[in-house]
């Protein structure tokens, strides 16, 4: 199925403000919220270009950011994010790096795919 190669040109150009994403979020600090605001930034640029099928999956990555950005490098405050939303973060980024790969032939990093 190359449905997903048709939609990814679609809105922008996805593959470059991927690209932009996967060099904000190397190496961020989650306890650093200027790191956090400079990837959220770049994560919503993303997620306007985005193909149709992927951008719910955006919108969870930057309602995580969102949240971790508003915690201030609160360890506690990130643990219980961690909780809250890391069974939601999981699989939407694993879609997103699939979908990084399979059209953009980027490799997201910590994606865990």
């Amino acid at each position: 199925m190359s449905v997903g190669a048709l939609t990814a040109c679609s809105g922008g150009n996805y593959c470059d403000d991927l690209k932009g994403y996967v060099d904000s979020a190397k190496d961020v600090d989650i306890k650093n919220a200027d790191q956090v605001g400079k990837m959220l930034d770049q994560a919503k640029k993303v997620s306007k270009s985005a193909p149709d099928d992927i951008k719910d999956d955006w919108k969870v990555v930057i309602d995580y950011a969102e949240k971790a950005k508003d915690a201030k490098g609160d360890t506690n405050k990130l643990v219980e994010l961690a909780k809250a939303d890391g069974e939601k973060i999981t699989p939407a980024m694993q879609a997103i790096s699939k979908q990084a790969k399979d059209t953009c032939k980027i490799d997201l990093p910590g994606a865990g795919s």
